[in-house]
């Protein structure tokens, strides 16, 4: 969790659905991944990068690791907001530290840092169109904005 609401890059409203629940009438453990992962779509076509292009071109982002701290339970129905911030580790890497809250009353969901590496037909690269498009947003963008 960051300290503050401006130190995000983009955020994501959703809303839970029921088939996302378990028998316990939460949400499973691993649909978080699925929504942690649809935010991330979400900003890269928000800074202008298409997803299903780029794989089109033979370029992957590809999980190498996942952190997910699980703090309180989603239930049906509950609307929530995911908030990403992003940053480059090293050449190939990228984290994403995403976290999510319940609304209205911005209870504290969920801690997640993903990192991911980019491929190329299979092998590790770094596109230029791709750091091009990040790296101008992440000069252009301060945290406090919303993308």
């Amino acid at each position: 969790m960051l300290t503050s609401r401006s130190d995000y890059y983009f955020e994501l409203e959703m809303e839970v659905r029921d088939y996302e629940c378990d028998l316990q009438g939460i949400v499973n453990n691993a649909v978080y991944m699925h929504y942690l992962e649809h935010a991330r779509h979400k900003f890269l076509h928000a800074i202008g990068l298409d997803f299903e292009q780029l794989h089109r071109e033979g370029i992957d982002a590809v999980v190498v690791k996942a952190e997910l701290d699980y703090k309180k339970p989603l239930r049906s129905r509950d609307r929530f907001i995911i908030r990403l911030l992003v940053h480059r580790e090293g050449y190939l890497r990228f984290v994403f530290h995403q976290d999510i809250y319940r609304l209205p009353d911005e209870e504290f969901i969920l801690a997640g840092k993903i990192t991911a590496v980019l491929l190329r037909n299979g092998k590790p690269a770094l596109p230029d169109s791709i750091m091009q498009a990040i790296e101008r947003f992440l000069e252009e963008k301060t945290p406090g904005g919303r993308a």
